[in-house]
Parts: C-alpha cells; structure tokens; sequence
C-alpha cells in the first residue's frame, strides 16, 4: 500500500517570490508554481534559478500555475519543454505575451483550468479556487492525493476588487485540510493596506485638483488597478490614454471577460510611440505589425506629439515612454502630476529615480496611490483560522520566524526538507 504524500518547498520556504512546491507520491510528482526568485529591487533573476533540490532529470505528473506572476512561473524557460503546465486560460495569455515582449517563448504545451472545477493529473486531483490578488487571473490550488488534502494559498489579499471571492471561502472552506501552505508576504510591516476603492477616489481626488495631465506608472498586467484608473477618468470626465502592450493586455483579456475597459469604450484612448512601434514590429519580441496598423486606424489612437494638447489626458507612463513623448516635444510642467502605483520599492531604482527627478524638476505634483497585492496580518491569521488545517507551512516571506504569534499547528520546512503528511 502506498505511505502518503511527501510535500518539499524547493523554494520560498524563507523568501519572498520563487515559488516552486512539490507533492510526490507513490513515484509522482506535481509541482505547484516554478518561479523565478526575486532580487533587492524586486525583479526577477534566472542565473542559478532552478532550486538545487528540484530533480529536473526525471519527468513530473505536471506543473500548475498559480497566477501569472513571473515569480511563481518565471523558471519556464529553464525546465524540460516535454513538462506538462496547467494554468488559467488568462494566465497563460499573460505568461506568454511576458515572454514575447522580452523576446523569446515558452516550450511547454498548456492545459487550461476553470475555477472550481476539480481535474485530474496522474493521481493528484486539484481544484483550483478564483481568489483576489494584484495578479490577473489567481488562483488558490486544493490538491487531494493518497487521502490527505492540501491547500495552497498562492498570493491573495482582501482588498482588490475579488476580495468577495477570499470572504466566501473562508464561510465555506474545503473540509478536512491537512496541509495549508500559506503565504506571509506582509509579514513585519505596519501599515494598512486601502482597498481599490478607496483608491479611486483618491485617484478622483487628484484628477479634479490637478489641472493638467496626470501621467501614472502602474503594472499593465495590473487588471484591477487599470479598471480603478478607468473608472476613476470616467468619474473626473478625463480620458484614459494607454500604451501599445497595455491595450493589447486590456484586448486580449476582454476575449475571456467582456467587462474590461479596453480600445473602442469612449474615454479609452492608445498613444503609439517609437519604442513600442518597434517591440510590436519586431519578428524577435511581439512580432504583431498588422495589431500596430489596426490601432493606429482604429480612430482611437494618437500620436505622442498629441499629448501636448490633451490637457485632460491620464497617461499611463514608464521610463520608456518618458523618453518617447520627450522626443516628440511632450515634457511634464508645473501644471501636471504624476502617480507611483506601484510596490514603493521600485520607486528607488535609477530609472524611476531618474523619472521622479524629470518631474520634480518641472515642479509637477507627486503622489503615490497604491495598495498591496498581498493579504495584512489580520487577513492571514483570519484566514488560517478559517481553514483550521491540521498543519500550516509557511512559505513567501523573510519574516515568518518572528511573527509565528497568532498562528496555530505550525510546521516550519526549510527550503529542501520534505515532509511526509501522516
């Protein structure tokens, strides 16, 4: 009779990012996210990425993806092409329109999951559950094999737009849960983490005070926080206008939900700029000319140089971009404001530091406006209580020994240790 399953968080057992879980038993193996892990500023790293402890010689049951964070499937391109990967159909859209943009693909043949509905993979079957992050498309994963039950909690948060989706697992969480695998991202830090709509009316605020242009650096793959700034533009009665990757995001993922503000609604707009044009036109990153031609004469696109004019314009802005419109005569003045919307810890790197100053120095206003992707303290023991696992793994943070207050039948692995769910 087969023992039960072996759980080895290859790594992220004492780190932020770089997930890679595996479940073994009776001589198969499922893998629960392959990530890149993360460096000081937050990117991510491939030299020396795939954990020491990950046997890549030998063939798995499959890969599933949580969500499509580069540091939870960014080892992709570093493992076995013949690998079987699940993931969400926006995930995958995401995952491999990452992997164009910084030229290059992705060898492994996708399968697709639906939320809440059960599939089966060797012996594992895995139930994914639809859940609130930063991250289009996350997923919490329920794995049953050999009679015991893990849950992983992949990175969630109650505040996004999909908070409703947390709060009714936990008043109807899956029975029985041996193992919760359970993320600590926030772990050590104090301050409170507003919800989107809260946001919103921040950025509303700003829109209304401000009485130029509002340029806002945030993720394009950041679908809650694009909706806050749309609906925010549409609120102030100004127009939303999006670079040639973010449009194309908005659009593909519309295909899936058609409720996504995209090209073609009234306040939405697309700017086409040199450094774009040529990412889209070129055979070695998104290859796409003929989606260039059709924004640009979809009667919804505008050039750079137009900008200087749209007084009413939110632009969506990265250094790259900066550049652009400042070819093109378009500069940031004392009437304008520009928004950090994005973790804090990117705002020191050279290159934001180097946008910050471009905007300082025309004496524009400054604001960052944002939220974590992550849940608070509270949120986590809340929900740790709610699931009442027999045993907790944390994972996904520096700072889990130190807080392990508030949090019952822990089980601390060390990146490599297995342990066998008796």
């Amino acid at each position: 009779m087969a023992s039960g399953p072996v759980l080895t968080i290859h790594r992220a057992a004492d780190e932020i990012g770089g997930n890679c879980i595996e479940l073994e038993h009776d001589g198969h193996r499922l893998l629960l996210d392959a990530g890149s892990p993360l460096v000081g500023d937050g990117t991510t790293a491939q030299q020396g990425a795939i954990p020491r402890t990950l046997d890549t010689s030998k063939d798995i049951a499959g890969l599933i993806i949580s969500h499509p964070h580069q540091d939870h499937w960014g080892l992709l391109r570093l493992l076995p092409a013949s690998w079987s990967v699940w993931s969400g159909a926006a995930s995958e859209t995401l995952i491999r329109m990452t992997a164009s943009l910084s030229g290059g693909g992705i060898a492994q043949r996708f399968q697709t999951y639906r939320p809440h509905e059960p599939f089966s993979v060797g012996p594992f079957t895995i139930t994914p559950f639809l859940t609130d992050h930063s991250a289009f498309d996350a997923h919490m994963l329920l794995v049953d094999v050999g009679g015991r039950r893990v849950l992983y909690s992949g990175d969630f948060r109650r505040v996004g737009r999909k908070a409703a989706l947390v709060d009714r697992l936990m008043k109807s969480p899956p029975p029985g849960v041996d193992v919760l695998l359970l993320e600590g991202t926030t772990l050590g830090r104090a301050e409170a983490f507003p919800t989107e709509a809260a946001l919103e009316d921040d950025f509303v605020s700003l829109f209304q005070r401000t009485p130029g242009r509002v340029f806002i650096t945030w993720s394009a793959q950041n679908i809650d926080r694009t909706v806050t700034i749309y609906r925010a533009c549409k609120r102030a009665g100004r127009t939303l206008v999006l670079d040639l990757y973010t449009i194309d995001v908005m659009e593909r993922l519309s295909a899936l939900r058609d409720t996504l503000p995209r090209l073609g609604w009234l306040e939405v707009r697309a700017v086409i700029t040199s450094s774009m044009k040529w990412m889209y036109e070129s055979p070695n990153r998104m290859n796409a000319p003929a989606f260039v031609e059709r924004v640009a004469t979809s009667g919804h696109a505008i050039g750079a140089a137009n900008l200087a004019e749209m007084q009413n314009a939110v632009v969506m802005l990265r250094s790259s971009l900066l550049r652009d419109f400042g070819k093109k005569g378009v500069e940031p003045t004392s009437n304008d404001a520009w928004v950090f919307s994005m973790w804090s810890g990117y705002l020191k790197t050279p290159e934001y530091q180097q946008v910050r100053a471009t905007f300082e120095a025309a004496g524009a206003t400054f604001a960052q406006i944002h939220t974590s992707g992550h849940a608070s303290r509270d949120d986590l023991e809340e929900f740790a209580r709610s699931i009442a696992p027999r045993r907790l793994v944390p994972i996904h943070s520096f700072a889990w020994d130190e807080h392990l207050d508030g949090f019952e039948n822990v089980h601390r692995l060390r990146d490599g240790e297995p342990f066998a769910i008796r």
